[in-house]
């Protein structure tokens, strides 16, 4: 919905000041997940299966229960599938608690049965050895394809929603389809029609910070919680549902993060550690360790895709359908519909079809990545616009912009979109000296769009002004990308005062109404969007004090530059009432000035980018150099561009390693053979060529200010980009991810990806 006061003028919105956590995290002052400690505090390590599949057939912890360091044991009989005065557990609680520690099965190497809580971490992981577990090993199956077939292992019976059509395997527990039009009618019309497959292997969001938490929880039912998270009220609710306790009584404070990306949206260790501190009734610290975070926390889905596209000879599409299959892990919640509406969201087509599989393997639960779904999806559909463009004979960037959606399209997923700055972004491309810059021998281009939904979600915000003219402005949304500057910024600009002069704390839940996670892309519109409200509340309070100071009625008086002033001649003259004065004396005339606002707002408005990559290939060993790299992306407005940027590069960082190295690599028994830094490569430095940006400016009409949100968008182009940047360069398709020397090798040696 359209906004009636959006502003497009500003004096601090848009501009560069410095971060206000950046000395505390250069300096080490920063407290981190792993940094809490608390009195007589004990350590918690966790007993994971060996086993893709197995039967639990018993837990025999009493030789760890004697063991003198030992103060408590938990394994899933701690956990209540069913409470007191809640209904019993269903849906995604149910879930959680069975990836949080197994049930009658383990489901995937690395599978929480057990824990232990001791008075040293060396105590508590030799503790883990005295814990004896039988299993009856089960058949078990990893890849996504494979889970589908007839004679695949059932993971869990029953797990199938309503969507799914009948005669599908039980791994296969949601179906989405989508689209318009007629596709059959549109292939006949095409000039030519291509149809391939694809591949994506499960990668990690690779942040370098692994979970960590310190829980107390007493015998009343209270308790406290500090962890490394995106979301600290999904954290307390979700606790407080698996352990059996009211949400309330459940304090949980959120700490610096070092990096989540989507992947600290959910509990994995939070609740077994809350559990060992009620049963020894003394605080518990768990921190995983990198293997754990590989092994037990959630990758992304990997994904199996059959895309078809037809086109006609001036590059018109014609046509387009997707069969998109994501694997959860041996959970529902791969985001196989969100791959689906994704995967065409960029173009304005006439007739579009989208099916996405949601399928379960011996696997963790998957985890958000930045946009979950949509870059394995823009892969598959970019990879043949790529190649449609090459057998045509046609410009790639002609051909995106003349089958681009525009303000008014009909979306491939179902709505009309609103204002949208996709052909700006290809515009700018087409612009850029990157794309008419000449390439070298054994170097290729590639391109690619991409689209991300955005999000709203319940958020609160508080913001109290202090007598001296600062203010102190509350949140709830954890700061995974520089959303402290951006807030600040935003209430700068409404209150009128420096940006320095505004501290924003990530308040604890215990301060503040309910906040969703920070995910989404939501922060900076929705949590911005609020703080502009609260500023704004605050500001009404002001102009009422300042009326009531000369004595004339409220809506004569405005508010500009930070000073109450008079609307017009007819309502007296009074010199400018800047907000310090007005604060200094709050408590004679009428006491405290703050401002509030909560809400689930919407028209987030969606995002698009456009990608530009340089890569070289070396036909001998295989190896793949990213030489050029631009993106560009609306942001609607940039309320910091300097962190805008960043979203930017990092999305591009990211992609850069999926493309190229990373990938969860199963073996034979189903168990990860790559759980550490040093066998799971993300880049480095010396991996990345500079990383140019653009920022488009489209204004979202959902926002006061304009905003887009942007970390998601920047994964959502890099895979196709590169892919199709590296076919080039190497003269073959390249069709499965990641592209990594061996591969590469293998299709130059086959002529064909």
């Amino acid at each position: 919905m359209a906004l009636d006061d959006q502003k497009s003028v500003f004096k601090f919105v848009g501009t560069r000041p410095d971060r206000p956590d950046g000395l505390d995290k250069v300096t080490g002052r920063a407290k981190f997940g792993a940094d809490a400690y608390a009195a007589g505090m004990l350590h918690g390590a966790i007993l994971r299966s060996p086993h893709a599949h197995a039967r639990i057939v018993k837990i025999d912890a009493s030789k760890a229960e004697a063991h003198p360091d030992v103060k408590a044991v938990v394994t899933r009989a701690d956990f209540s599938d069913k409470v007191e005065f809640k209904p019993g557990l269903a849906g995604e609680f149910w879930n959680v608690l069975e990836n949080v520690m197994a049930g009658e099965k383990a489901l995937y190497d690395g599978h929480a049965v057990a824990a232990v809580a001791a008075t040293s971490a060396l105590a508590a992981r030799d503790a883990l050895k005295l814990i004896e577990v039988e299993y009856e090993v089960l058949p078990h199956v990893t890849d996504v394809d494979k889970a589908m077939v007839a004679d695949a292992p059932v993971i869990r019976e029953g797990a199938s929603d309503y969507s799914v059509p009948e005669g599908l395997h039980p791994n296969v527990v949601r179906y989405h389809e989508s689209g318009h039009g007629d596709v059959e009618a549109g292939f006949g019309e095409a000039d030519l029609v291509i149809e391939d497959s694809f591949t994506t292997e499960a990668t990690h969001q690779g942040y370098i910070e692994p979970h960590a938490c310190l829980a107390s929880l007493g015998g009343d039912g209270k308790g406290e919680l500090w962890c490394t998270t995106q979301g600290h009220w999904i954290a307390q609710k979700t606790c407080a549902a698996l352990l059996g306790i009211e949400t309330a009584q459940l304090r949980v404070t959120a700490s610096e993060i070092g990096g989540g990306f989507g992947g600290k949206t959910t509990v994995f260790i939070e609740p077994v550690a809350l559990a060992l501190s009620r049963k020894a009734n003394r605080p518990v610290k768990i921190v995983m360790s990198r293997s754990e975070v590989f092994r037990a926390t959630g990758p992304t889905s990997s994904a199996s895709m059959d895309i078809k596209i037809g086109m006609k000879k001036d590059g018109t599409i014609t046509a387009a359908e997707g069969i998109f299959r994501l694997q959860g892990g041996a959970f529902p919640g791969a985001p196989g519909d969100m791959t689906a509406m994704c995967a065409f969201a960029p173009y304005d087509l006439t007739n579009v079809r989208q099916v996405g599989y949601d399928v379960m393997a011996n696997r963790p639960k998957q985890a958000a990545y930045r946009a979950p779904g949509a870059p394995m999806g823009a892969f598959a559909v970019e990879s043949v616009l790529d190649e449609l463009c090459n057998q045509l004979g046609l410009d790639p960037l002609d051909v995106r912009l003349k089958n681009a959606a525009h303000d008014g399209s009909k979306a491939s997923y179902g709505p009309t979109y609103d204002q949208i700055g996709l052909v700006k972004t290809l515009e700018e491309a087409k612009a850029h000296p990157h794309y008419s810059a000449p390439l070298k021998p054994g170097q290729g281009r590639g391109i690619s769009c991409g689209f991300w939904f955005n999000h709203g979600g319940e958020t609160s915000v508080s913001l109290a002004l202090s007598g001296d003219g600062s203010a102190q402005l509350m949140v709830g949304t954890p700061d995974i990308g520089g959303s402290r500057a951006s807030m600040a910024l935003m209430a700068a600009e409404v209150l009128g005062i420096p940006y320095e002069n505004i501290r924003v704390t990530v308040a604890d839940t215990a301060t503040l109404g309910y906040n969703d996670v920070s995910h989404g892309s939501r922060v900076t519109y929705a949590s911005g969007l609020a703080t502009i409200k609260a500023a704004k509340h605050a500001v009404e309070k002001l102009c009422e004090r300042a009326a009531t100071k000369w004595g004339i009625p409220v809506d004569a008086v405005k508010w500009e530059d930070g000073c109450a002033v008079p609307s017009g001649p007819n309502a007296g003259d009074f010199d400018p009432l800047p907000l310090a004065d007005i604060t200094a004396n709050m408590g004679a005339t009428g006491g405290p000035i703050s401002g509030h606002f909560e809400a689930t707002p919407e028209g987030a408005g969606v995002s698009f980018g456009t990608h530009i990559v340089d890569a070289e290939v070396d036909p001998e060993t295989g190896k793949t150099a990213i030489t050029r790299y631009t993106v560009i992306q609306d942001a609607g407005k940039a309320i910091h561009p300097a962190y805008v940027e960043g979203q930017y590069q990092g999305g591009a960082a990211q992609g850069i390693g999926w493309a190229l190295n990373e990938e969860y690599i199963y073996g034979e028994d189903g168990r990860l053979q790559n759980s550490i830094f040093l066998d799971y490569r993300i880049p480095v430095a010396s991996d990345l060529p500079m990383i140019d940006t653009v920022i488009v400016e489209v204004p979202n009409p959902g926002h006061p200010f304009g905003v887009r949100g942007v970390g998601e968008t920047g994964i959502v182009p890099p895979l196709a980009a590169i892919a199709n940047a590296v076919s080039n360069a190497a003269g073959v398709r390249m069709r499965d991810l990641p592209m990594s020397p061996p591969r590469i090798l293998a299709a130059l040696k086959s002529g064909d990806g």
